[in-house]
């Protein structure tokens, strides 16, 4: 008899853990520190469901995405229409939240305001820029003490959505920029050094003494990195922030599409920060039922009450009424 109370034990556990949904997502690093908050905290809603998500980058997510690898992926840039084409069924933007694509540098002992231009993020970016303490950044700094150190580009080196919206942002203000590099996941960079993923462009940063990079808003917060302010498309200089993200959003809402593929970089709102974007999840039309479910319900309650914890992972929440358009579209998934 002691055996057969361990077995039926057994048995009832193996029954319990049959009963919840495993669903496996992969995509943007972009999001991933409030992915993983929402995963763990929507585990307390529904128990019944498990959602694994692995953070390899916007194009990494997309690809495993059209190969049905994963039930969801996950991308700061919206899928081209070639990419859609090659869908086995059509594929859905969700989008979840907002951030900011910073510009992170690190100058030991700089304490001011570092003020860059958008002529002097693609002079940087392109190369054409090789100490800090360069003429062209001087003058922009006006009594700001800069060290004659040299400057180091540091890059992505995996397929990106941080990426894509970093070089749409540059694409949209630099005509050099455009024609030379153009924009996308992933791009020939003309000189730096490449890191995987937000976290790998992070770590770079902090060890690297003269480096300058792009990274999202919290990564670079919670590592208290020193970052640029930016001059918008309306002449001032902005640091990245939450409230200046959620401008950028605000001056695009009647813009955006029904599919919600859109840009935001360098919106025009008098305080706006210029390198702003939507990340979105991705979703197949059709999938299996059981896990369609479960998804539809998760998606929810993330565009619902999982808004709540954006802003204090340094994500912008998504505006009402956009978040109203996207609970909407959940009833298309089937």
């Amino acid at each position: 008899m002691r055996f057969v109370l361990p077995l039926i034990l057994f048995a009832l556990s193996g029954s319990a853990s049959a009963d919840v949904v495993s669903i496996n997502g992969a995509g943007a690093t972009f999001p991933y520190p409030l992915y993983s908050k929402w995963f763990s905290e929507y585990r307390k809603v529904d128990p019944g469901v498990e959602i694994n998500y692995q953070s390899i980058g916007s194009g990494g997510g997309v690809r495993q995405l059209l190969e049905k690898t994963i039930d969801f992926g996950a991308s700061d840039a919206p899928m081209k229409d070639e990419q859609l084409a090659k869908a086995a069924t059509p594929i859905y933007h969700f989008p979840t939240v907002l951030g900011a694509v910073t510009l992170a540098f690190n100058l030991p002992g700089f304490t001011g305001e570092l003020k860059l231009t958008p002529e002097l993020v693609a002079d940087l970016f392109l190369g054409k820029i090789y100490y800090w303490n360069d003429a062209k950044i001087a003058a922009v700094n006006p009594g700001v003490a800069l060290p004659d150190v040299p400057v180091m580009i540091i890059h992505r080196s995996d397929g990106s959505g941080t990426t894509a919206v970093f070089t749409d942002y540059l694409s949209k203000v630099s005509p050099e920029w455009k024609t030379k590099v153009g924009s996308g996941t992933a791009v020939k960079w003309p000189i730096g050094i490449g890191g995987k993923g937000n976290e790998g462009v992070t770590g770079f940063l902090k060890n690297s003494p003269g480096a300058i990079g792009f990274v999202e808003l919290l990564y670079a917060e919670t590592n208290h990195l020193q970052v640029a302010s930016l001059k918008n498309a309306a002449g001032n200089f902005v640091r990245p922030s939450v409230a200046a993200v959620t401008e950028a959003a605000a001056g695009a809402l009647k813009d955006i599409p029904k599919d919600f593929r859109v840009s935001i970089t360098n919106s025009s709102g008098k305080s706006a920060y210029p390198i702003a974007s939507f990340t979105y999840l991705l979703l197949y039309k059709k999938s299996a039922p059981a896990k369609s479910a479960k998804l539809k319900a998760f998606l929810g309650w993330a565009l619902g009450d999982g808004q709540k914890l954006a802003e204090s992972l340094f994500y912008a929440p998504l505006p009402a009424e956009l978040a109203a358009r996207a609970r909407a579209q959940i009833k298309e998934i089937e």
